[in-house]
This record gives C-alpha cells, structure tokens and sequence, in this order.
C-alpha cells in the first residue's frame, strides 16, 4: 500500500512501460509474476492454518521468513531503503495497515491482517488479507471482513483495457459506503512490477471515466482499507511503521494483485 505524501517502498528501477516495451519483455514479467503470485497464494493459505491463539507476531514472521526462502522467493521487505523489522506486516485490532510484528501474543477473537510483498525472478508480487483470530469474533467485525473483500472484488471486476483506475476506486468505494465502514483514504492501491511500487495510483474512491486509462499488460494492486470507525489514522512512533486508527477502531485491508489481460484481467494472487 502506498500513503500517498510517502512512497517510503518505492524503488523505480527497471519499470517496464507495457505501452512502449517488447512484447518479449511483457511476456517475461508477467511470466515472473505468474510464477511469484502462485507462491504467494499458496503461502497465504499455509499462513491462514498456521496461525493461532498464543503466537507473537515475531514468531509469525519468522516462520514467514523462513517459508519465502524455502519456497523460492527472496523476502522483499529486505529490500526497502527504509528498514522494515520483518518479513511481513501484522497488524492488529486498531493497527490498519504496516504493522511490525511485535512479542505480543494474539488473542482468541483478535483481529489480525497480514500484508505480503514477494519477490521473484526480477518482479514483485503483493497481496494481503484480513481474518479473525480462533473461532470466536465479533459480529461486527466478521461483517466488514466480508465487505471489504466483496469491495475489493467489485474493484477487479472493472478491470479490462480501456477501463479507468476512477472506475475501480467508485466501485469499490460504493461497496464499503454501502456497508457503513469508514472509507481509508491516505492509503492507497498501486502499481507494481520490477519495483514494489510504481503508477498508477489506485485509490480507493473515485469517479467513473477519470484517472489512468488501464491497457493490456498492466498490473495493479486493487486493496480496500477499511474501519469501524473514524477514517483517521497515525503512525505509532514506536515503530515508525505501524499505522492505528485514531478512535481505536478495528481496521480492516485486504488486497489482490491483478494483471490487464486482452479482455479483462486476470488474479496473479490467487491458488490454482
């Protein structure tokens, strides 16, 4: 995700421009991407049964670590100009997004959202996801999980050549509007390739027919962020990285990466 005052993940080398690149060099990223987004998919779902009431963050991401490089990849947070303290972001309750994993130990009922940036073979996968922690969670909280996700998936569905980043950002936005969730604004949706971080910006809001006009061979990342409560957020000075919602609220995020293909798109961050 990218605040858009700071694009603290940005590293712009190697960017392919789809309009302007070989088709040889398009065909090579999302060759990478494919693979990277299969990986990423299949750890998330590892990650999803792994998790469990009594574990710390920090040994999450420990064995999140642990599986990036077992499984082919190279842990990209790593990567950064600005040091991320691990693997993967974890965060919890009224931490939205950015969360460093800590030595607290997740609670039966705990929110818990986890952000991933893969790297592979030259190119960058990200996706992310929101769940409750054991078998117990508020009502109120299991529904903006579900609404959020069904916001992201109303967002992809205006994926297709000529569709503009307004379309994805009114859509989704109408989704998490209509279920009566604070809309994140500061944070934002991207895109992505050789670099983590690269245009367009794909907000979560917007209007019909305006902004970036996507062509085939783009890939974006369309992730809703969510709330219970107020929209407003801060960045815990604890960490420097951790962002919470001001009220105390849960937050909520989810996210996909996603290919232009010739007449739609296509879900790199999905399983088989």
């Amino acid at each position: 995700m990218v605040e858009k005052s700071r694009k603290v993940m940005a590293n712009k080398k190697g960017i392919i421009n789809v309009e302007t690149a070989t088709r040889a060099e398009v065909d090579q990223k999302i060759a990478a991407m494919r693979k990277c987004g299969k990986i990423h998919a299949k750890l998330f779902q590892d990650l999803r049964d792994y998790v469990k009431p009594s574990m710390t963050g920090k040994q999450i991401d420990a064995w999140v670590r642990k599986e990036i490089e077992k499984r082919g990849c190279k842990v990209a947070y790593d990567m950064l100009e600005d040091s991320f303290p691990g693997a993967i972001c974890i965060s919890v309750n009224d931490e939205l997004v950015h969360g460093a994993p800590t030595d607290e130990p997740l609670e039966e009922g705990d929110k818990v959202s986890f952000d991933l940036d893969l790297y592979y073979d030259g190119y960058f996968t990200d996706s992310a996801f929101t769940m409750i922690v054991g078998d117990k969670g508020a009502p109120a909280v299991k529904k903006m999980i579900e609404v959020t996700e069904a916001s992201m998936w109303e967002g992809i569905e205006q994926v297709k050549p000529g569709a503009h980043i307004g379309d994805i950002g009114h859509a989704v936005e109408k989704v998490l509007r209509k279920g009566h969730l604070g809309v994140i604004e500061n944070y934002i949706g991207h895109g992505i390739g050789a670099s983590m971080h690269e245009a367009p910006e794909v907000p979560n809001y917007g209007k019909r027919g305006h902004g970036y006009k996507l062509v085939e061979g783009d890939t974006i990342c369309i992730e809703p962020m969510s709330c219970l409560g107020s929209p407003s957020n801060y960045v815990d000075k604890s960490s420097n990285w951790t962002v919470r919602m001001r009220d105390g609220s849960i937050g909520c995020h989810c996210e996909h990466t996603v290919l232009v293909t010739k007449d739609g798109y296509e879900v790199l961050t999905l399983p088989d």
